[in-house]
């Protein structure tokens, strides 16, 4: 049994769509329709469609709704209520970077203004450019660094954005930006005067410091004393002129350690043919130091004695030119190393005296001289307190050449004994104590490279005597 409760039932007195379609399509044995009218049906509604929707008598208006989705709708309101918390927070902080820049180019444009007027309009369009590159900074809430969609489109720049900055305004720096007191160079009592002589000294300090600093990286001058050959009696040539040089030998030796070398002429005080108002002071001024040269004896006439054989005179010329050279430099507080007949000439500088001869008047003593020349040698030793025993760390004995025939008798004033021979105890060598660097050794350094390996090697002698060039130029 069924019901035709059709929702699209026509007015009364009129037939049914359904009925004349089922009238139409009926056999002949189909009762006939009733004639009694229908009940009215009613119109439909939005809240009578909702309701039919609501309702239980299908299955397909039954409910859908289970624990399990409940929970994922709950998750999912969660998530897009923390979404929306993070894209306020970047849309807030996006803000107060823009508000924050606009600040800072404000600041700026007023300062320069303050300093600067013509910078005024290039400080405004640094402050207009800052806010705009402000407003286009990247902000977080993306994995990207931009905002999302929503943040851009709903995003407002912070009041005042875009508006010309007021230059008028007085921005003084904070406190804490002031020192805590007066700068470290000026001084409570200071006077303009003052502040002025300072600057003046360091000014003068720094060019003493770079005239030291070209004086100390000057190559050394070491001035080096003449040999002279007197003219011969009736020579023509050179024989009959006086002549100048110096051992090539003795320029190398000190050339070695790249410094320049100078012999040092005599100068005629009294010259008839070229009279000059140069003087051997004017030598030591300028040179570094100096190198007494070995070469003729010394004249005994020099330390007050008589040659006591007529072979024996000595250089009487040479001896007057080297002793003011020698005086010239030592009150210069320049270095004095002297070779052979220097290292006799130091001794008669300060008061000492000279054996004539050693074999004459030391019968006793070795031989310090044959026809071998600087192929004959002998050992020394350095007695306690030498200053040798520093300039060669653990010698006190060692093999040199000997080519003189005079050496030290009396010691002069002043003069401590820095070498003796090994077998008759001749002094070799003396040092003046009253100076930076005033030192003689009876031996030839020079030859002794050439002489081989068993002669002591003088080059820490030759680098103490031009250290201590280095540290008196001054």
């Amino acid at each position: 049994m069924s019901e035709n409760n059709s929702d699209n039932a026509g007015t009364p007195g009129t037939p049914s769509p359904s009925t004349s379609q089922s009238g139409a399509a009926g056999s002949p044995s189909s009762p006939a329709p009733s004639s009694t009218p229908s009940a009215p049906t009613p119109t439909p509604t939005p809240a009578r469609e909702a309701k039919e929707a609501a309702s239980t008598d299908s299955p397909e208006s039954a409910s859908n709704v289970t624990p399990e989705n409940a929970a994922a709708a709950q998750r999912r309101d969660a998530e897009q209520a923390r979404a929306s918390a993070a894209q306020a927070s970047a849309q807030q902080e996006a803000a107060a970077r823009v508000q924050s820049v606009v600040s800072n180019a404000e600041r700026a444009a007023a300062t320069a203004a303050s300093a600067n007027p013509p910078a005024a309009s290039a400080a405004s369009g640094a402050t207009s450019g800052a806010a705009d590159a402000a407003a286009k900074a990247p902000a977080g809430g993306e994995p990207d660094g931009t905002l999302g969609a929503s943040a851009k489109k709903d995003g407002a720049p912070p009041p005042g954005f875009g508006s010309a900055p007021d230059f008028s305004a007085s921005n003084p720096p904070p406190a804490s930006a002031y020192p805590p007191g007066p700068p470290a160079y000026l001084k409570h009592n200071d006077s303009a005067w003052s502040v002025f002589g300072r600057i003046i000294a360091a000014h003068a300090r720094q060019i003493f410091d770079r005239a030291g600093r070209r004086i100390t990286q000057r190559t050394l001058r070491i001035g080096v004393s003449a040999r002279i050959f007197h003219p011969e009696p009736g020579a023509r040539g050179l024989r009959g002129k006086t002549l100048q040089y110096l051992e090539e030998s003795i320029a190398h030796w000190v050339m070695s350690r790249d410094v320049l070398v100078f012999m040092i002429p005599t100068v005629g005080h009294q010259g008839m043919l070229h009279p000059s108002n140069i003087r051997l002071r004017d030598y030591a001024k300028h040179l570094d130091g100096l190198l007494l040269q070995g070469g003729a004896d010394v004249s005994p006439q020099s330390y007050a004695e008589v040659a006591t054989r007529p072979e024996w005179p000595g250089d009487r010329v040479r001896d007057m030119y080297e002793l003011e050279l020698l005086h010239e430099f030592v009150e210069s507080g320049k270095p004095v190393l002297g070779v052979c007949r220097g290292c006799q000439l130091i001794n008669v500088a300060f008061g000492g005296t000279l054996y004539q001869d050693i074999a004459t008047d030391v019968p006793t003593a070795g031989v310090h001289v044959n026809e071998h020349y600087d192929q004959h040698r002998h050992s020394i030793h350095f007695p306690e307190g030498s200053t040798l025993v520093n300039m060669f760390p653990g010698r006190r004995e060692a093999i040199v050449n000997s080519i003189h025939h005079q050496a030290v008798n009396q010691l002069g004033r002043d003069l401590n004994i820095e070498a003796v021979s090994g077998t008759d105890g001749i002094i070799e060598a003396v040092r003046y104590r009253r100076a930076p660097f005033v030192m003689g050794v009876q031996w030839h350094p020079e030859f002794h490279r050439a002489g081989g390996p068993e002669l002591l090697d003088c080059t820490p002698l030759l680098d103490t005597f031009l250290r201590v060039a280095r540290e008196t130029r001054f």
